[in-house]
């Protein structure tokens, strides 16, 4: 690991190089996080890859004074170790931005700068990721307000036609069901008001409406009348055909 920290390395800064080119907040976000690298490497390999990382950056710097091996392997220990939710490509971008954004470093670098650095990404990526929150929640937002208003407008449609609605076991279903279509084709072609539609579809509702009947029960007092009749009816029969 100190051969990595302390050796330049072409190959690893031209890897580098193509991961970080087109890289965007959004999918470093969406890459995998140090834990989960680490959890799958590793503690050694993720901060192997931190160093490579790192010796890259320096690498790409035309300045004289720079970080050292030690300096190199400190660092990338604490970043493992500080930004464990934070994904590989992040670091990748924060070095890049560092970089490309115009910062001077006035023939040196030291760590403390390079972590100030770093920070002042993850401050940008903490900003990015509350607008698209708050986009996000804009978006749902107007998407319920438009599916409310399609509900609004199709409401009366679904309510009328299931208003029109004819039970299958009503004994004139067909005839209403005639009479309904009938209604419905003559209001098409505007051969009746809407008002007489309208009129005429109520009519085939109420048709369609059905009293409960409750069967016939005898009142108390007719039933203890009935009873008493049977009773004596049984006593005569008996008392006729007793032998």
């Amino acid at each position: 690991m100190r051969e990595l920290a302390s050796t330049p390395n072409s190959e690893a800064r031209a890897l580098l190089a193509e991961v970080s080119v087109g890289l965007t907040v959004a999918q470093a976000v969406a890459a995998p996080k140090l834990f989960q690298l680490q959890h799958r490497l590793g503690e050694t390999v993720l901060t192997k890859l931190l160093v490579v990382v790192l010796r890259a950056f320096m690498d790409s710097l035309r300045v004289p004074d720079k970080p050292d091996a030690a300096d190199i392997l400190e660092l990338a220990d604490t970043l493992a170790h500080t930004y464990t939710h934070d994904s590989l490509k992040d670091l990748i971008l924060a070095l890049k931005e560092a970089r490309t954004h115009g910062t001077k470093f006035y023939q040196s670098l030291d760590v403390s700068t390079l972590y100030r650095l770093i920070a002042e990404y993850f401050t940008r990526k903490a900003a990015y990721l509350e607008n698209r929150h708050l986009d996000q929640k804009a978006t749902g937002a107007s998407t319920q307000a438009a599916d409310v208003k399609l509900l609004d407008a199709a409401a009366p449609k679904l309510l009328e036609n299931v208003a029109q609605q004819i039970p299958a076991d009503h004994p004139n279903a067909e005839a209403l069901r005639q009479k309904l279509t009938i209604t419905n084709q003559k209001a098409r072609r505007s051969l009746i008001t809407p008002q007489e539609a309208e009129q005429q579809r109520a009519e085939v509702r109420n048709a369609t409406e059905r009293k409960p009947r409750q069967s016939w029960q005898a009142s108390p007092e007719a039933q203890r009348l009935i009873d008493k009749r049977h009773r004596a009816e049984n006593a005569r029969l008996m008392e006729k055909y007793r032998p």
